[in-house]
């Protein structure tokens, strides 16, 4: 009932290498978040433009459907391509992934009827690690890139969107960390001394 999709389209600039390539305890951190999320997943996807690189895994490896439309458009891809009713969307730089996360949301989407299960952190709504329905968030994408918008949540008034309370997501999350993206060398290094 579930696909999981793993964005790697970023461009790293930060990192000043490619991030999701870049050796997290030893393999490739792309590799680790696949790790922590295959066990709830029969369809694992990545999402990127550089396929050849990430041949190495082993999994469906799909381009961007809706080239040039940026993080919308990358968010559309994820979603068209899976084949389940329900999409877990995680980004490739994100070495606290949660397995119980998704777990948890997909209880809660069923339960609610909801399109999007999503939590609301200080920096914002966190697109990249929340729960999606496919048929009632790709026409709303679709229709939000058609009327050239490219916020991620453009389409948010088009769905029933669950925001996670602080409470749920402390229940979701006990870590506190899935969301934590790396983006500097400094973080990655201080990640890598976290997951150890």
């Amino acid at each position: 009932m579930l696909s999981v999709v793993i964005q790697a389209g970023g461009q790293s600039s930060r990192m000043g290498e490619d991030k999701a390539l870049k050796p997290f305890l030893g393999k490739p951190l792309i590799q680790r978040v696949v790790e922590r999320l295959s066990p709830i997943t029969d369809e694992m996807i990545v999402t990127t433009n550089r396929t050849v690189d990430y041949e190495f895994l082993k999994l469906r490896l799909v381009t961007d459907l809706k080239p040039g439309r940026g993080a919308l458009g990358g968010l559309y891809t994820a979603i068209a391509s899976a084949s389940h009713p329900f999409v877990a969307v995680a980004a490739c730089d994100m070495p606290f992934a949660s397995q119980n996360f998704f777990e948890s949301a997909y209880r809660l989407i069923v339960k609610e009827e909801a399109d999007v299960i999503i939590a609301k952190t200080e920096e914002g709504y966190e697109p990249f690690h929340a729960l999606y329905r496919r048929e009632t968030c790709l026409p709303a994408i679709e229709a939000a890139i058609n009327e050239d918008k490219w916020k991620v949540i453009a389409w948010f008034p088009q769905a029933k969107v669950r925001e996670l309370s602080p409470d749920e997501l402390k229940s979701f999350d006990p870590s506190g960390l899935c969301f934590w993206n790396v983006n500097t060398p400094e973080e990655f290094g201080k990640a890598e001394q976290l997951a150890k």
